[in-house]
């Protein structure tokens, strides 16, 4: 996620630095524009905005954390929304999608430690390193295992990158670096789309490429730059708790141990190596690098606490007049913190921004399209569970779709309204990935409101909530911001409230409802999504990646198996 003013939230990951504004690239060939009129400005409820968000927001919902009682007034408020708004039960005759859930704790701290080397090492848990198992079984061991750093980790056949090449990492630790090969780039041309972080340099890519190359253990190497936030983050969100979506095989394909390396201790450890790690790096950039053993052996074990529940996803759906068969889909997170660390006595995350807003967004949304009548193609309305726990409601939706992703065209995803005032500007997340961005723009242009680039793009927001999980299965997904200049303050006032924001309230107890919010912004921000909305819903175009997303050999393969 991205800090702004529409999804203050984003502040998650926006520690690390900025770099310079750089125009996103263009396609070679511009796709057409939708046909037909532009949609009217629907009426967006202000009313529903404020009272939904107020609602979900309140005490009396604990901070609507999965599985818990704020998780059963939250997911009956909003269905009891959506049916009054017009829409039909989205899952066969129900509201709701259940979302099997497993939370792993850590039961003691486990000890990692590196033999063979110059000297022994030994790294502390939360002060040298973190570590967890994404395996759903009471002990994890990984006994002198060979540690190998390879790279980036990256297996990119498209881009003729294999930092795995000619090697077996079988039962082996392996040390991946953090971002992708060209992060330092200062405009957005390069193998991995410059400064622009791509998908390959995500750590989830980086776990999960490991376990197929069949690693045993794999470790990220930590930098504040190239990650976008400092240790504290990974420290604070690796330590507690974690929840996964349950699986049948309990996720024996996955590594047994997933963690991160301070920079030190991984400078420590190439140094009991005989290797120097800014030597590695700077090999690790050039294509046609070759991973390197190390020569040394890692230990770690560690017992899990493994706890089961179930949480729900609720879906409602405005069936098509026409080509009922045919989707959109707008998506946004319901769940928040719930208790938390007190704060002034306070220790309810109630998560009014993050994500309230985004929430009473999406039901305004369907009360407009629905008073609208049916379109042409069916509107889905899905509200997510655990995003704050890593999208895992929307990653088990794309896995386990109620409708067809590829009878899926395209969507919007929420993540936090503007309520600091309208903005003269919008920023799309991830800009020059879809076509989707062709009808963004056209409603911009209506409207006199100016596109800009996205500022960090090195720090990879695009991959960082719900709209991901249904593009990383081919569908175009579109997640765009008001800006930060504001109508009335300009730039200096639209930044000084997103780092108002962001020190006092973002993830905080202070994230409550101001009956004082300014929701201007957020209802022109809805007008756009509604429109793009309908327009994808009245055409029948299948607007496409752009050909060098990364994403659009798995759009085209699903595509071709539909029709």
């Amino acid at each position: 996620m991205r800090f702004s003013l529409i999804s203050a939230a984003l502040v998650i990951a926006s520690i690390g630095a900025c770099a310079p504004m750089d125009e996103p690239s263009t396609p070679t060939a511009e796709p057409s524009s939708p046909t037909g009129p532009a949609s009217a400005d629907p009426d967006i409820s202000l009313d529903t905005l404020k009272t939904v968000t107020e609602q979900l927001s309140s005490d009396a919902f604990e901070g609507r954390a999965p599985g818990t009682p704020g998780e059963e007034k939250t997911v009956a408020l909003l269905a009891e929304r959506f049916e009054a708004a017009g829409l039909q039960p989205g899952n066969k005759g129900s509201w709701f999608q259940d979302v099997p859930l497993v939370e792993v704790s850590l039961e003691g701290d486990p000890d990692l430690t590196f033999t063979g080397g110059k000297q022994p090492l030994s790294f502390d848990h939360k002060e040298d390193m973190v570590a967890v198992s994404y395996r759903f079984t009471p002990e994890t061991e990984v006994k002198n295992s060979d540690v190998v750093f390879v790279g980036y980790g990256i297996n990119a056949p498209e881009r003729g990158w294999n930092d795995y090449a000619g090697l077996d990492v079988k039962g082996k630790t392996v040390i991946i670096l953090v971002n992708d090969p060209d992060y330092q780039t200062t405009g957005l041309e390069g193998p991995f789309e410059g400064r622009a972080m791509t998908y390959y340099g995500r750590w989830t890519y980086k776990y999960e490429e490991a376990a197929r190359q069949g690693a045993a253990a794999a470790f990220i190497v930590h930098e504040t730059e190239p990650a976008a936030y400092g240790w504290n983050v990974v420290r604070s969100s690796w330590t507690g708790p974690q929840l996964y979506t349950d699986a049948e095989n309990n996720n024996m394909d996955e590594t047994l141990v997933n963690g991160w390396l301070t920079n030190e201790a991984a400078q420590q450890l190439m140094t009991s190596a005989g290797k120097d790690l800014a030597t590695l790096t700077a090999a690790a950039k050039q294509k046609g690098f070759k991973a390197v053993p190390l020569g040394v052996k890692a230990s770690i074990s560690f017992d899990n606490k493994i706890e089961r529940q179930a949480s729900r996803n609720v879906i409602g759906i405005l069936p098509g007049s026409e080509r009922p068969d045919e989707y959109v889909i707008y998506t946004a997170h319901w769940d928040h913190l719930g208790i938390c660390e007190p704060v002034d006595g306070d220790n309810i995350c109630n998560g009014a921004l993050d994500n309230a807003t985004g929430t009473a967004g999406l039901v305004a949304l369907a009360e407009a399209h629905a008073k609208a009548g049916p379109a042409d193609r069916s509107l889905v309305f899905l509200a997510v569970t655990a995003e704050e726990s890593g999208l895992l409601g929307s990653a088990y939706y794309g896995a386990n779709p109620v409708y067809p992703l590829s009878q899926t065209v395209g969507g919007i995803n929420m993540d936090g309204l503007n309520v600091a005032g309208n903005t003269r500007d919008v920023v799309v997340i991830g800009g020059g990935k879809s076509e989707l961005e062709n009808y963004l723009k056209r409603a911009l242009d209506q409207r006199g409101i100016i596109l800009k680039p996205e500022p960090t793009p090195e720090a990879g927001y695009y991959y960082r909530s719900d709209h991901f999980s249904l593009a990383k299965y081919g569908v175009p997904m579109l997640y765009a911001e008001g800006g930060d200049d504001l109508v009335n303050g300009g730039i200096a006032a639209g930044r000084a409230a997103a780092e108002d924001y962001r020190a006092n309230r973002y993830h905080a107890p202070a994230d409550e409802y101001d009956p004082n919010w300014n929701w201007s912004g957020a209802i022109r921000d809805l007008e756009l999504y509604y429109q793009i909305g309908r327009e994808l819903a009245e055409t029948e175009e299948w607007p496409n990646w752009y050909e060098d997303a990364e994403f659009r050999a798995i759009r085209d393969k699903s595509r071709a198996g539909a029709e």
